[in-house]
Order: structure tokens, then sequence, then C-alpha cells
């Protein structure tokens, strides 16, 4: 608990740290990985780090929590805390790491703030820090619990049964033990943490989305070999071109246990499925477990992609929306080519006004951010409550409210 001289402290800085701590991230991964480099190697996507994200996450993370402590209106962000300790449960994350973030990000703040970072302001903030990492600490002990693992011990060798080509730039991989035991339970829209080792040597990891979980036997996920974009400073993407060149039948890969909260509960009110491009896995996973329970519910599935060649598991998606007696699916295409649109095949990008919206649906979304954004501000035009839409991000979570529709 923090105190309540700290919490004035806090309410008087945070316009300046706020500020500042754009500028604080990028010297504090480069403290911290100048002193661990294998943290930059073996945990940090490096790709994200080249572009700067996770500094923009971590920045969000922190404003937004010290907001939450001294603001009475400040947004709920038990979903942001539920997102970080899963994603931290995936990759293995135990509580001594947290004192190496400290250590370095004090620093940083020290270094950027100079005279402002006075003894009382470094105490304010360290407790910020604290709460928030003990917050985080307890979540991510509950996770390994469900499991009966020690903390950070969520690594398993998984044999590759099969691969598919689902479109030109991704595939399926089905997962399995190489002794044949089941595999832990798995709720649908959770993901695996995969780690590869990389040609430099170094043990990069990534999270894919579980596009099957009712058969302990094996799971399933799908991973798109993410190109550059030079013109805007994008790497491609290092796991997943790895694996689209040398991960085939008969080889292994380190995945972890199966994590996330975008996980569709029980429930009678209708379903909203709305994805774009890869963001269609979770989906996926979402409607194999609802033709798995033999669901009745109301189901509408909305999905934007670049063109049909390009949409991922295109075929399995209407194959599962057929087998459900209460689902729709309507489709998106920024190029139709020679095909007409159809009442259910739509030319451009998402338009829920084209859809009958039941204002009374749980919306489960996953995307690119700049689409979630978008579809995230039309359901409030339509005055769906905010607390019905839930969402998985792909990548860090920088929390950007303002975004314009683009492209999947």
């Amino acid at each position: 608990m923090i105190a309540q001289p700290e919490l004035s402290v806090i309410r008087e800085t945070l316009p300046v740290v706020g500020a500042s701590i754009g500028e604080i991230t990028p010297i504090f991964y480069e403290r911290m990985f100048a002193a661990r480099p294998d943290l930059e190697a073996d945990l940090f996507n490096r790709g994200n780090q080249a572009q700067g994200e996770q500094q923009k996450a971590l920045a969000g993370a922190i404003a937004a929590y010290a907001t939450l402590l001294v603001s009475e209106d400040a947004p709920n962000i038990d979903a942001m805390m539920s997102r970080i300790s899963n994603k931290h449960a995936s990759l293995g994350i135990t509580e001594d790491q947290y004192a190496i973030v400290y250590e370095h990000l004090f620093a940083a703040i020290a270094e950027v703030l100079g005279d402002g970072a006075t003894p009382e302001v470094v105490d304010a903030w360290t407790a910020v820090y604290w709460d928030m990492a003990d917050a985080l600490i307890a979540a991510e002990k509950g996770l390994y619990a469900r499991f009966d693992v020690a903390p950070g011990d969520v690594g398993n060798e998984l044999l590759v049964t099969s691969r598919n080509q689902e479109s030109p730039t991704t595939v399926s991989l089905e997962l399995a033990r190489e002794d044949g035991a089941a595999l832990p339970e798995a709720q649908p829209g959770q993901y695996l943490s995969v780690q590869v080792a990389l040609p430099d040597g170094a043990q990069q990891i990534r999270q894919y989305s579980l596009t099957r979980t009712s058969n302990r036997t094996s799971w399933a996920v799908t991973i798109k070999a993410e190109p550059g974009r030079a013109e805007s400073g994008v790497p491609a993407g290092e796991v997943s071109n790895f694996i689209h060149d040398n991960v085939f039948e008969g080889d292994t890969l380190r995945c972890s246990l199966p994590y996330g909260d975008l996980v569709v509960e029980e429930a009678d009110e209708p379903l909203l499925l709305v994805s774009a491009g890869i963001g269609c896995t979770p989906i996926i996973g979402a409607l194999n477990h609802l033709v798995q329970a033999e669901s009745t519910r109301p189901v509408t599935v909305l999905h934007a992609d670049q063109s049909m060649a390009s949409h991922a598991h295109r075929q399995e998606m209407a194959e599962l929306v057929n087998q459900l007696p209460g689902a729709q699916m309507h489709y998106w295409y920024e190029q139709l080519g020679a095909r007409p649109a159809t009442d259910t095949v739509h030319e451009g990008f998402i338009n829920l006004a084209e859809v009958g919206v039941d204002l009374r649906a749980q919306v489960y979304l996953c995307g690119p951010p700049p689409f979630m954004n978008a579809v995230r501000r039309g359901l409030g035009e339509l005055d769906v409550p905010a607390g019905n839409v839930h969402f998985e991000v792909f990548g860090p979570d920088t929390w950007s409210a303002a975004a314009e529709p683009v492209s999947a």
C-alpha cells in the first residue's frame, strides 16, 4: 500500500515523469542490455526493440498504473495487468527479474530527470514500481500454480507432427509430445511462447495463438512470415521467417505452457468475433471450441484481409461457421480482383454498419493495433459497452487510442 505523502508526490510529478518517460525507457533498455546482453538475445523481442515498440509499451504501462493510483476517473487497467502477467508467465519471468529492471530503470530516471530526481521523487516512484511489480508477481505465481509448475518452469520440447501451407505467407504446425503423452489443458484463444535458436546464437521467443485446443494429444499454431518494410524501418520477423525456412515435420520446438486471457467464456449472450490478417488465429481457436461444444449461441464472425489469396484459414473459417447453427460470417478484402462483391463478401475496409451488431454481444477482437482501434471506436459509436469488448494484442501493447483503419 502506497502512503498518502508518496501519492501526493506522484500526483505532482506525474506530468513531468509522464512527459519524460519516452526518453527514460530507451536509456533504460540500453543500460540493461549493456549489463545483461543475454536478456536482449534470449528474452526480449529484438525486432520490437529495433522499432522502439517495447519502449512505448513499458512507458504506457507505467504511466497507466501511476494514473490509476492518483486519479479517481482513471481507466480500469485490470485487462492490461492480466495481459502483462499472462505474457510474462509464457516467457517464464520470475520474481528476481523485477529487481534487474528496477536497477536500470531508476538509473535511467535519475539520468533524465537530473536534479528533479530528488530522494522524495525517487522514493515515491519506487513505491509505484514495486506496487505494480508485486501485483504482477502475485498474478504470475497464480498462473504458474494452475499448471503446478515452479515459477519460470514453462518450457517443453514438442514434436512437429505436420506442417500445412495456409496461405502464401503462413504455415500451420501441429505439435505433440514426443512420447505421445497428454498435453496440459488449454483454453480457446490462448497462445504458446515458441523459442528458436537463431544462427547468431540468440534464443528468441515469440507468441503464437492456438488454433485448436480441444484435442489433448496435439495443439495447432499458425505462423505468418513477417516481411520487413525498409521504408518504415521495420525489420523482417526473425523467428517467423526462421520457422518458415527451417522447421518441418519431425523437428522439435521449445514451447511454453498455454497462457493468455482472450478466452471465450461460456454464456448465452451473442458473440461477435472480429479479426484481421493473422489475427484470425485466436478466432479459429474459439470457433473450433464452439463447434466441439455444439454451441447454439448466435455468432457473427467478421474478418478483414488484403485479399482472398492472403487470407489464412479462409476455408476452415467458413467450414467452422457452417457447423454452428446460429452463426454467420462476413469478409472484407482490400482487393477482390475479378470477383464481384456479395451480401457477405465486401471490398474495402471493415464496416460495422454493413452488418447488424447486437448491442448485447460479447466481442472478441484481434488484429493489428490500428485495425483494433478503428473497430473499438466503431463499436463505441454503436453504444456497445466497452466492458463487452475483449481483445488480444500481437506484439507490445502501446495503448494507442487514435488510429485510422488500415490494411490487415
